[in-house]
This record gives C-alpha cells, structure tokens and sequence, in this order.
C-alpha cells in the first residue's frame, strides 16, 4: 500500500498568486518542508505525492480529457486509436501513458526533461512505455533526433506540461515535427495562455498552428482542469487535432 503523506496548503498565505507560485507543506517527523507545485524533481520522488495531491487533492481530469478527446477526433477519421505510435511529451510520471493505455493505445514513448520523472515512471509505473527518454528538446541533438524519427510517431500528446516555463514553444515544436503529416495531435493549455492578451507566445503559435493549416482542428472544449489551493476552479482548452505539414521553427 502506498503511503498517505499529511499535506497542508497555505491558503491565508497565497490569494492571488500565479498559478506556478503555489506551494504546499509536505509533514513530516523532521517538521514541515514547503514544496511548490512545479517542483516536480522533487515531488516525483516521494512516491504517491503527485497523485495525492492533484488527483485526490485538487481532483485534477486533465489526462482522462485529453485521452477522450484525442480518442473521439481519430474515431471521426478511417484511422485506427488501438494502433497509434504516440509520443507523450512531459510524460512526468506516467499517468498520461496510464490513461492512453486504458483507451487501447498499445505503442507509446514518453519524454521529460527531468530525469526524476523517468525514475517515478519506472518505480511506479513499469512497462506502461515502450521507451522512455529525459531529454530537452530546445537542445535535441541529431543523433537523438534520428532515434526518435525511427518510431515513426503518427501521434503527439501533451498533457498540462505547457506553460510555466514547463515546456516552452520551441520544445513542442521540435515534437509537432516529429509527428508524421497526417497524424494526430493532442494537447492541453490553460485558458489565458490561448487568450489573444497572452505574452508567453503560446496563443501566437497556437492561432499560427491552426490558421497557416498546419494542423485541422476536430475538437476543442474549455474544461476543469483542476481546482486551485482555495477550491477555485482552473479551467484550461483541450485540443486535438490532425496534422497537416511542420511548423518552421
């Protein structure tokens, strides 16, 4: 059985803060350790940690919405789901390759930056990837790049990794390429990195994406992604779609 670890959030502390400043207290007998939520090097370490806190905590549907939707868009097409070659970018500790598994994806790499996400996804999750590589894709080198271009991708997933200085827009590019033309794209952002005000460059590329046709939009639906420290909803888009040709990056 895996361990419940005693969590305090800081409400009175953090009204109004970005959603990347949040921070929780991890409790322990050596007294208490403040841990932001973007952390993740650290909170992968702790087994159990990451789901606690925002999947039993903050009730997080990110990785459920974007399997659905991705699911639904291919199921509009001749293509088959069960037989999909998927790279999952900021695949973290494996939940998104779990939930891509339970809809019948049977191929599957993942990809993170840290290497701390590799080590949970193995501990906790083994076999769910076909391989699993930490690198960044701002710096992908051309034997690496080879590597990956052997898979023959057809599909790309990214799931609650955009943003927050995560995985900036270069990166996704960098993987958006390595997609076949014709394939499949499936990705979550938080509402105001699509809004038109944004200065992250994420709503620039995402309009770039779909009005020069890179990509054929078959579905997009504003949802819940989770709830903030103080019970507020965090609503985000899910997208999904068909890839038509790259993106110059």
């Amino acid at each position: 059985m895996i361990k419940r670890h005693r969590i305090q959030f800081p409400k009175d502390e953090l009204t109004n803060v970005n959603q990347d400043e949040a921070y929780f207290y991890l409790q322990g007998s050596g007294g208490d350790r403040k841990i932001r939520f973007h952390d993740y090097d650290e909170i992968y370490q702790i087994q159990g940690l990451y789901e606690q806190i925002f999947y039993d905590r903050l009730k997080c549907t990110s990785p459920t919405k974007v399997a659905t939707i991705l699911e639904s868009a291919v199921k509009q097409s001749q293509d088959s789901f069960s037989e999909l070659r998927v790279l999952d970018l900021g695949a973290g500790n494996g939940m998104v390759g779990e939930e891509l598994k339970s809809h019948g994806v049977s191929r599957l790499v993942g990809i993170d930056i840290i290497s701390e996400a590799y080590e949970a996804t193995i501990r906790d999750r083994p076999g769910i990837y076909d391989a699993y590589y930490v690198e960044d894709f701002t710096k992908l080198g051309p034997e690496r790049r080879n590597e990956l271009i052997a898979w023959q991708f057809d599909c790309m997933v990214t799931v609650a990794a955009l943003g927050f200085g995560d995985i900036p827009t270069k990166a996704f590019l960098e993987a958006f390429n390595l997609i076949k033309n014709g394939g499949w794209v499936a990705f979550n952002i938080k509402d105001t990195f699509f809004d038109i005000s944004d200065e992250s460059g994420f709503s620039t590329m995402i309009r770039k994406l779909i009005f020069a046709k890179h990509i054929d939009i078959y579905c997009i639906e504003r949802y819940r992604h989770r709830l903030s420290i103080e019970g507020k909803p965090l609503f985000y888009f899910a997208i999904a779609g068909r890839k038509n040709s790259d993106f110059p990056v």
